[in-house]
């Protein structure tokens, strides 16, 4: 079973591929990390992890730079039905705008818009850097099964996604207010987030998206 990490030029991919591999590896799983910017590949894969780190519209522009590569994720998550993990902004494109240094088009599979964090309280810094406290909601799901009470998680970003209908957001984390930290719908989940920096509570994350069968 092959799980393809998109490279388009943006993301921690060698990150996001030693904690996938120790997570299949730990818990026995028989999974083939690949690292691929080929949309063939992406297309063929049984699972699908987008990560991405910098602008939504410089990520946005990276992925539809690559011929294919846009209609092959959107066809794992449409009529593939792939079980599909985003990983920061690779979860902010989820979206249907960014609106990040202009307005910027999304995949438009989480209604909502990715706005600049506002926390209430001056002090606190944007971006936000560091550890924080998830707050898992009352939807259960199974790629967050196993987090304890107070699982912290580890956050580099200045933006979020601002769902529209709050049953797709699956955790929060409080930054100043509710900043989301947490979506999912169907065989799609993404996590603000970074897992393969979050250490046991992302290995616990990624190891249950492995085993995932939505």
């Amino acid at each position: 079973m092959t799980v393809a990490i998109v490279d388009y030029g943006s993301g921690n991919l060698r990150s996001a591929a030693k904690a996938l591999e120790r997570a299949a590896r730990e818990t026995g799983l028989d999974r083939e990390i690949a690292v691929t910017g080929a949309p063939e590949e992406v297309a063929a894969a049984d699972r699908i992890v987008l990560p991405g780190v910098g602008a939504f519209g410089d990520c946005r522009a990276g992925l539809l730079a690559i011929p294919g590569m846009a209609d092959a994720l959107e066809e794992a998550v449409g009529a593939r039905a792939r079980p599909f993990l985003g990983i920061c902004v690779g979860m902010q494109l989820f979206a249907s705008r960014g609106l990040e240094h202009g307005c910027h088009k999304g995949f438009d599979w989480i209604a909502g818009d990715v706005v600049k964090l506002s926390p209430k309280e001056p002090a606190l810094k944007i971006p936000q850097m560091g550890w924080n406290e998830l707050i898992l909601g009352e939807r259960a799901h199974p790629v967050l099964d196993g987090l304890p009470v107070g699982a912290h998680a580890y956050f580099v970003h200045s933006y979020h996604l601002e769902a529209a209908h709050p049953s797709q957001v699956l955790a929060t984390v409080d930054y100043g207010g509710p900043v989301t930290a947490t979506v999912g719908r169907d065989t799609l989940i993404g996590t603000q987030f970074h897992p393969e920096k979050s250490q046991a509570t992302g290995l616990r994350l990624l190891a249950n998206f492995l085993a995932w069968s939505p």
